[in-house]
């Protein structure tokens, strides 16, 4: 199959990062983009890979990018002032890399506002521990130093990919209410449609039913995806933007003082705070409200009105059900009250059934919710593209659109997925996701409810988050 090219990248083109989202990605930017392979570079420090770049004849630094080295190792690599750097590392700080980049005149891609090494679990401020914080710090350098080379802000599957969903669902509830409302042309305009629309809130319903004959291990924290990413989100507070319909607040839930005032916090671990939600396969389901950077960016994205008193805001958050190895983990990790030891991601050739269902559930709005999303099997995937599941598919292609739209978009400064084309982002991650469907329900957070256990609910509204959080 002959696959598009979108562009040159001339210079360097460094990758930070090869786990599984670093190897997925690889061959995606070998088929798209035009440069020279003999600058294309790999920085990890792991042994696992080193076998598998040498007989790819791919430069490897077997180092990890530290706090102390990042400036010397990136200014030596990028020393002409060229080239695209693509971050796909735990433990790196995004926010200092992406400024380097800018002042090498570099661009710039991450999936997720990383923070440097020990920060998830040696910072003991609960709220600086949050994506609230992580990414208020990135907004602030946006601020302060709008424009010059582009460099886009958490842009995978999730965050990423779905808030280019959000804008496609709201356009679908458009026209099936039979409004057809022009496309807005500004962040303005999408938030007073998202608001004209009736929508209360956007969950961002996902659920990976991917799946292996051998059972899990004990002892082994099994994802499709990485498990120190998981771990250590997973162990940061709960999040979830908060929106203007709200009318009851957690007893465990805390405001920001400063900032866009989009979100809230819990004082509870997202990877065991659960939700009820919805998603296509399963119907009525519980998710994990784990912390995210789009449950911020997409309430920030659509407020109407300023910060600290907005005229509409919606809520919005994560609830992932991961697939049903990860979840073992996660009970077993805290159950024990320790790390497993051994990790394991699940690789393509070792899954037998099962796709990641990741999409958008629009709520609150006349249609009642609207749940807008990719639905791709892992057999799909390994049709695709190599190296990776369904999971790792959904996110490597979405830092491939967000290549192509910084290389189109050279000068744009730092941006989030909320403010890019999502058209066009679409349009080259459309060939990755298999199955983009829209599906509404009548289902609501008031719906099969055991009655034997009264809950403190509000009947009044079902979409009040009072309904949704679990109890």
């Amino acid at each position: 199959m002959t696959h598009p090219v979108y562009g040159r990248i001339e210079g360097p083109i460094v990758i930070i990062g090869f786990g599984s989202i670093g190897r997925g990605t690889l061959p995606l930017i070998e088929r798209h983009f035009d440069f020279d392979a003999d600058q294309l570079v790999v920085i990890e420090p792991s042994d696992e890979v080193a076998n598998f770049l040498h007989q790819h004849k791919i430069r490897h630094l077997q180092t990890a990018i530290t706090r102390e080295n990042h400036r010397g190792i990136l200014s030596d690599l990028f020393k002409n002032g060229k080239g695209f750097c693509v971050n796909l590392s735990v433990d790196t700080s995004s926010l200092d890399i992406m400024k380097l980049c800018r002042e090498l005149g570099v661009l710039y891609i991450d999936t997720v506002a990383e923070p440097w090494a020990g920060f998830y679990f040696e910072t003991t401020d609960n709220e600086a521990r949050t994506n609230y914080a992580l990414r208020q710090a990135i907004r602030d350098e946006k601020a302060r130093h709008p424009g010059g080379p582009t460099a886009v802000s958490c842009c995978g599957a999730n965050p990423g990919m779905v808030s280019w969903f959000v804008k496609e669902a709201l356009m679908t509830l458009s026209r099936d209410i039979g409004r057809n409302d022009p496309m807005p042309a500004d962040r303005a305009g999408w938030a007073r449609l998202m608001q004209a629309l009736g929508v209360k809130g956007v969950h961002i319903a996902e659920r990976d039913t991917q799946a292996r004959r051998t059972p899990r291990p004990r002892g082994t924290f099994v994802n499709t995806w990485s498990v120190e990413g998981f771990i250590s989100e997973g162990f940061q507070p709960a999040e979830l933007g908060w929106g203007t319909h709200e009318t009851w607040f957690p007893d465990n839930g805390y405001r920001h003082p400063a900032g866009c005032r989009a979100a809230i916090w819990l004082e509870r671990p997202g990877a065991i705070t659960r939700v009820h939600t919805w998603c296509p396969t399963p119907g009525p389901q519980f998710g994990f409200l784990v912390t995210h950077n789009e449950a911020i960016s997409i309430s920030d994205y659509y407020t109407v009105g300023p910060a600290d008193a907005p005229e509409f805001r919606p809520t919005c958050h994560y609830a992932y059900h991961p697939c049903d190895d990860a979840v073992l983990s996660l009970h077993e990790m805290f159950g024990s009250g320790r790390q497993q030891t051994e990790h394991h991601i699940l690789a393509p050739d070792e899954i037998v059934e099962g796709i990641d269902e990741l999409g958008v559930l629009l709520f609150g709005h006349e249609r009642n919710a609207l749940w807008y999303g990719s639905r791709l099997s892992n057999a799909q995937a390994m049709r695709l593209a190599p190296y990776q599941n369904a999971t790792g598919l959904q996110v490597s292609s979405a830092v491939i659109a967000g290549m192509v739209w910084a290389l189109e978009n050279p000068e744009a400064g730092i941006v989030e997925t909320d403010e890019m084309d999502h058209v066009r982002c679409l349009e080259v991650q459309q060939f990755y996701l298999g199955p983009v469907e829209a599906h509404y329900t009548d289902w609501t957070p008031l719906q099969d409810r055991w009655e034997l256990f009264p809950e403190d609910i509000d009947e009044t509204d079902p979409w009040q988050f009072r309904n949704v959080l679990a109890s």
